[in-house]
């Protein structure tokens, strides 16, 4: 039994067992479910309230958003870019909510998400050197590790540091 994100409630059943023993076993955890119905609809919110710090309802919101990302990002970019020996062929600007960056390895493109900024540069940074090291290394493999601990020691924390803020 697991609480999605929507805060519905799914219970996995081996085939054939009845239903009114699956009914007596969710009414036996109905405490457990409505715990975490909450906890699942807090955190819903919070991650709502996170993102609503950062309008882009308007072509001139996330146009300045755009502005403002890029002179936070390029010259990151620029500096790891030039000791990692990497160059992206394209950086776009997107409004992502599921993740901070992406990679197109074939394209060597990056795309970032508006939403950096509303973290700390330090974790801005993270997210930049994160993306072109997949330049270098598609997965997130033992290689790929080691080249973050290699242009930037600090990943583990920044890392932990973003997914608390976002939460």
């Amino acid at each position: 039994m697991r609480i999605v994100k929507s805060g519905d409630v799914h219970v996995s059943v081996p085939i054939g067992v009845p239903k009114r023993k699956v009914e007596a076993f969710i009414e036996e955890h109905r405490d457990w479910i409505e715990a975490a119905r909450k906890k699942t609809l807090q955190r819903l919110d919070q991650r709502a309230q996170f993102y609503a710090q950062l309008p882009l309802s308007t072509k001139a919101e996330r146009a300045m958003a755009v502005t403002r990302l890029k002179a936070m990002v390029e010259p990151v970019v620029e500096q790891y870019a030039k000791v990692m020996g990497v160059k992206p062929e394209k950086i776009t600007y997107k409004a992502l909510k599921s993740r901070w960056g992406q990679c197109n390895v074939l394209s060597r493109s990056i795309s970032f998400s508006l939403y950096l900024l509303l973290l700390p540069d330090w974790c801005v940074e993270h997210v930049v050197v994160h993306e072109l090291c997949h330049l270098l290394e598609p997965s997130h493999n033992a290689r790929f590790h080691a080249l973050m601990d290699q242009y930037y020691p600090r990943w583990r924390e920044a890392r932990k540091a973003t997914r608390n803020i976002s939460k």
